[in-house]
């Protein structure tokens, strides 16, 4: 099962973009090597869907933290033994000698610089292998929950041909027949020994990047619970990216499985949702997330609407662009999925008393959807009373604090309904109205 979500989602969490400043992605890509990030690559793009997998992960990231071992290898070594493995070589030992004669001769003669890639790339090799094993060695001595990978990767390291190949010389000058031997044996005899060690490398390199963050930043880890538990109970859950973000604790399940969420515009609203947004999709990576604690039960996919743009190629506006959003969400909902779906300021588009009559009668239809979670955000806040009949949505609100005709934040969750109404407040600060009468007189 894939972990359902899309494009829109992604940006609206700020989730992708690995070299763009700001996104979740850029957070933990502290990797060294080119294997660790593309490693990297595939679990922000496949999310895990198996409560047992999502903790095993989970749980092998916290022994990273805990051990705190530094990333042992040189990434330019790294990249040179992938080189070597991957310029393939002949499956017969004897073509691979003539293999490595014809290079040498033509090294002398030439200066053809193959040969001596080649033994660039078999040096980084038996450098590699030996920092691996002293890692290995290392670990060993420090059980946890990827003994059986720590171990499969001992029984490669400890073949006999492979304490040899460890223990040469690499500045000594190689003879050829020695180095026509160590291509076959480890690109062709040991050639899925090789790839299995390459992979161990790369995983190293993205559980220590990433359980650096977690104790860098103070992310915890969550645990995964069956989808039919249908909970997400969350503790100081803040934004990954805004250090010293203010913290909110959160209690969904299947009997309170809707937040109905009010709040000023600029009271903190977008960036909670997408808090939980973010929280859960890390937390089906198996990642840490920006909270103190964090329990949730499996979701098949996350589906957002926070910042719905028009679309002047499809001659949407931006009513009907949230319209299809709407429809999107609902019809995967109704497919009977357990979903995580936000909607933030529904039907903003469009005139009040249509945004009043559509907020409520999507929010009381998604009701129904007993499996699924659900965040609805808006400022119609009459909404909210005619919903206090549904027995299975909590309404909690981002208040908003005025010290003399400023408005003040705190982006502290309270439970009930705001009353605020400071919009034209606000206006009134800036001076707008004041600026247009000058103008008329003018």
């Amino acid at each position: 099962m894939h972990f359902i979500t899309d494009r829109q989602t992604l940006e609206e969490l700020n989730l992708s973009g690995k070299f763009r400043k700001g996104t979740v992605h850029h957070l933990f890509n502290q990797v060294k090597t080119r294997g660790g990030e593309q490693l990297l690559d595939v679990m922000f793009r496949e999310p895990l869907t198996n409560a047992a997998s999502i903790n095993q992960r989970s749980s092998i990231f916290q022994y990273f933290q805990q051990v705190r071992q530094d990333f042992p290898f040189d990434a330019e070594q790294v990249n040179l033994m992938r080189e070597y493995l991957d310029a393939g070589e002949a499956k017969q030992a004897a073509l691979v000698l003539a293999t490595t004669l014809t290079r040498r001769l033509l090294s002398i003669l030439t200066r053809d610089g193959q040969y001596k890639k080649n033994i660039q790339g078999l040096q980084a090799t038996i450098v590699n292998l030996h920092k691996c094993y002293s890692f290995i060695s290392r670990l060993q001595a420090m059980p946890g929950p990827w003994t059986e990978k720590i171990e499969s990767i001992a029984r490669i390291l400890n073949h006999k041909r492979m304490e040899r190949l460890r223990a040469m010389d690499i500045y000594k000058a190689l003879p050829a027949t020695t180095i026509a031997f160590y291509n076959h044996l480890l690109k062709h005899v040991l050639k899925e020994e090789m790839e299995q060690v390459l992979l161990f490398i790369y995983e190293v390199d993205v559980n220590i990047a990433v359980s650096e963050v977690a104790h860098k930043r103070g992310f915890c880890y969550a645990k995964a619970f069956p989808e039919e538990d249908n909970i997400f109970s969350a503790r100081a859950l803040s934004h990954p990216c805004i250090e010293g973000g203010v913290g909110n604790n959160l209690l969904l399940h299947r009997n309170s499985n809707i937040i109905f969420l009010t709040g000023a515009n600029m009271a903190g609203k977008s960036t909670l949702m997408k808090s939980v947004g973010i929280a859960m999709y890390l937390a089906h990576m198996g990642f840490p997330v920006a909270a103190s604690h964090l329990e949730f039960s499996v979701r098949e996919g996350i589906y957002s609407s926070i910042n719905v743009a028009d679309n002047i190629g499809l001659g949407y506006s931006h009513f009907y662009a949230e319209v299809v959003r709407v429809k999107q969400a609902a019809e995967a909902a109704a497919s009977g999925k357990s979903l995580l779906l936000m909607f933030d300021e529904l039907f903003k588009g469009t005139n009040v008393k249509d945004a009043y009559d559509g907020t409520l009668a999507v929010t009381e239809a998604f009701a129904s959807y007993r499996k699924c979670i659900f965040i609805v955000s808006t400022h119609i806040i009459e909404v909210g009373e005619a919903l206090r009949k549904q027995d299975n949505i909590q309404f909690v609100y981002m208040p908003t604090i005025m010290q003399g005709s400023k408005p003040k934040y705190t982006y502290r969750l309270q439970d009930g309904i705001t009353e605020d109404r400071q919009g034209m407040m606000i206006i009134g600060n800036e001076g707008i109205l004041q600026m247009l009468e000058g103008e008329v007189q003018g």
